[in-house]
């Protein structure tokens, strides 16, 4: 590979290697967010009239002229093996914050395509790794939860301080907030004590000085004894400062001097005590210090560790120690503030406390519940405005372009057996095409999801709808991903992650499940329509208020048989801010991608399944594995007026809600377009509001209970969920017939 040249002087077919971004952070942010960073590779896909269209990855993306000349490149052949500086050094980097900082956006940046997502080993918490290459040095990054202490409240916070003390990463980079300096401090304070190089990043510079708040990072830098990064992530402003001081420290034998905070002067010798009983038996991982000052704190996980290493004798002196001195924590905060205060100085100037900012004006409208309620009520009748006004017509497209993908298959399957067509046509493609109708409904979902979360909105609906959530013994971060189950219940369960109180995660996982998706919205809507004509907007209504009348009914019963203390509610309220396209684009591919994985696999499985029961023995339905089935549970359908095809329809919802309705179309050979039509036949009033009920009611779909089985992690609870879903959709259904029976109509 020769030296690096402009990428203008490559031509049509050539590939090459991304060497240098010349541009200014604008322009280097937008392309590290289209994958071209360096070190990617590209082909030259067409170069015309000025402009020039490279191929990264999958992805094609246009350049003009002026923005091409900025770009840097190796050339090489097609089959070239990419001929990189050799590594030198690799760097294990622990990115660690507070959330809302920023955290995410400078590890995208730097990591780009090359990241990963999954699970730490046994917990529900995201593990992010990536890659970056500077040069000769290979910067391997985990993307630690967002965490306000390492305290262990939280799953997060375990996750995150185990890590950094069990792995020992080379570095750690901890990202702070500019306009919130004191809080991501407190941090820091913690994280020092852990004994592991430290670089602070202080982003969102440009959100601190629009609220009046300057920063004298030169100054924080002396008073720290630690390289401190001026950042403005998303606008990549200070990546490149970042990536050059981890180079640095990379290949510096210095060793690790940073001032550290004290407990207050009155303890110090409690303290020293303590430490001097300690230190003869902790080892490694572990250092005397960090155990001394968490055993202080009253943390429970570190008065394990003593247990199991110290001596009775030992054990004991730091116990009298401990109940002589109740005021310890007190001791070890004040000593961090005074640490903080002293640290901040010199290095902070900002508004007086008492000047209003635009945060607090919209707060006091937004946050307050005679004004707060009703805009969230706005806010959701907005959401399923556009999600319906738009995403329902793409999605009646897409089902459409589904079942032209089926005609166009078939004359190619024209010879085959018919079960093996049938499979590959119904039970594949439909199957799969069941899970992509609802991606456009999806899609505009998390949008608007992911911008009323980005400008710090829901942050302001958990904290209005807290008194509400208290009925059924949640608080207001509840409210978030039962929202969610709005759009999917997948995601939902998935955000219940949020929640720190077991006992709170527990019943929200139980509840979330009552919450009516979009598909099964979309089955209400179509059966209603067809069968109540002009009513259909009061029965939808009216079966949508029984679905939360139940919700809230389960969640008190819940509540009540756990009888456990109630985790206090504490939520951060960030700053209104502008939403930030890549952040929320990120957060868009990363739930659907998320969905197809987990939903798309799932269903696609059982899709397959339940077709190959529909078929076998015979061919004929009525005949099949799953009418035999179907036809076993005709007893169960009696008090609901319904029949063993509609038991049947209900059974196959199990996979998607939304083949409820494409069941009942196989059963009873109706055709697409007759369904509406031929519905008020099949069914009457009595057994479509039984139907429609259990529908709404009954046991989610099989990709929702597959994550909530491993969400849960618990199978006493997540079995017993299953047993109450289907008791209570079978009594609602037989009181619906009744009810509507009763009243005639």
């Amino acid at each position: 590979m020769n030296g690096p040249v402009n990428i203008t002087s490559l031509r049509e077919g050539d590939h090459g290697v991304i060497h240098a971004l010349e541009g200014g952070t604008s322009m280097t942010s937008r392309l590290a967010g289209l994958g071209i960073a360096v070190n990617a590779r590209f082909r030259v896909s067409q170069m015309s009239s000025g402009l020039i269209v490279i191929q990264v990855g999958s992805t094609r993306i246009a350049l003009g002229q002026g923005e091409a000349s900025k770009i840097m490149v190796y050339k090489v052949a097609e089959e070239a093996e990419v001929c990189l500086p050799p590594v030198e050094k690799e760097v294990f980097v622990a990115l660690v914050g507070q959330p809302n900082v920023g955290k995410s956006t400078i590890f995208n940046i730097l990591t780009g395509l090359s990241q990963h997502v999954g699970n730490w080993p046994g917990k529900t918490v995201e593990k992010k790794e990536g890659t970056h290459r500077a040069e000769n040095v290979l910067i391997r990054i985990v993307d630690l939860p967002g965490t306000y202490s390492l305290t262990a409240f939280s799953e997060e916070e375990r996750v995150t301080r185990d890590f950094i003390i069990q792995e020992k990463p080379d570095l750690v980079v901890l990202v702070l907030n500019a306009a919130a300096l004191e809080r991501g401090l407190y941090l820091l304070s913690e994280v020092l004590l852990l004994n592991r190089p430290v670089i602070v990043a202080i982003n969102m510079l440009d959100v601190a000085s629009n609220q009046g708040i300057e920063i004298d990072t030169r100054a924080l830098e002396d008073s720290l004894r630690i390289p401190v990064i001026p950042m403005v992530a998303k606008r990549n402003s200070g990546i490149r400062e970042l990536v050059n001081q981890i180079v640095a420290i990379a290949f510096c034998e210095d060793k690790h001097n940073p001032d550290l905070p004290q407990v207050s002067a009155d303890h110090l010798q409690i303290y020293q005590a303590i430490l001097q009983h300690i230190r003869p038996h902790i080892q490694e991982p572990y250092s005397p210090e960090w155990v001394t000052v968490k055993l202080m704190e009253g943390d429970p996980e570190v008065s394990r560790v003593v247990e199991s290493n110290a001596p009775k004798v030992a054990r004991d002196s730091i116990e009298q120690l401990l109940i002589k001195h109740e005021d310890a924590l007190h001791a070890v905060v004040n000593g961090r503030y005074d640490w903080i205060e002293q640290i901040t100085r010199a290095a902070v100037s900002r508004f007086k406390m008492g000047e209003v900012v635009l945060t607090d004006r919209i707060d006091h409208i937004l946050t307050r519940p005679i004004f707060g309620i009703p805009v969230l009520l706005g806010v959701m009748a907005l959401v399923f405005f556009l999600t319906y006004a738009v995403g329902v017509p793409l999605q009646g497209w897409l089902s459409d372009q589904i079942q032209n993908l089926i005609k166009c298959c078939e004359p190619f399957t024209a010879g085959w057996p018919n079960w093996l067509s049938g499979l590959l046509l119904n039970g594949v493609i439909g199957g799969a095409g069941s899970v992509l109708t609802f991606l456009p409904v999806l899609l505009i979902f998390f949008a608007i999801m992911a911008v009323l979360e980005d400008i710090g909105y829901m942050a302001r609906a958990a904290f209005v709808m807290d008194r509400i959530m208290h009925l059924v013994g949640l608080h207001g971060k509840s409210f978030i991903p039962m929202f969610l189950g709005f759009g999917c219940n997948v995601p939902a369960v998935l955000g219940a992650r949020i929640i720190e109180s077991q006992k709170a995660r527990l019943i929200t996982l139980l509840l979330i499940p009552f919450v009516p998706c979009t598909a099964r919205l979309a089955v209400l809507t179509l059966v209603s329509a067809a069968i109540f004509g002009s009513q259909a907007a009061l029965v939808s209504w009216s079966i949508v208020a029984l679905n939360i009348a139940v919700l809230g009914i389960v969640g008190i019963f819940v509540n009540k048989t756990l009888r456990k203390q109630d985790a206090p509610f504490i939520m951060e309220l960030p700053i209104y801010h502008m939403p930030d396209v890549k952040t929320i684009l990120l957060v868009i591919w990363t739930r659907l991608l998320s969905f197809i994985r987990k939903a798309g696999t799932v269903i696609l499985g059982i899709s397959v399944i339940i077709w190959l029961l529909s078929y076998f023995p015979t061919g004929v339905v009525e005949e099949s594995f799953l009418a035999r089935f179907g036809k076993l549970l005709q007893p169960l359908g009696v008090p609901l007026g319904l029949d063993w095809k509609m038991i049947t329809a209900l059974l196959t919802g199990l996979i998607a809600k939304e083949n409820v309705v494409a069941t009942l179309g196989v059963l009873y050979s109706l055709g697409r377009d007759g369904l509406s039509n031929m519905l008020p036949t099949i069914m009457n009033h009595e057994s479509a509001a039984a139907f429609l009920v259990i529908m709404m009611l009954f046991i989610p779909c099989a990709a929702t209970i597959a994550v909530l089985k491993k969400e849960m992690n618990n199978s006493k609870w997540f079995y017993g969920s299953i047993v109450m879903t289907l008791i209570i959709s079978y009594l609602g259904g037989i009181a619906a017939y009744n009810f509507v029976r009763w009243l005639g109509i």
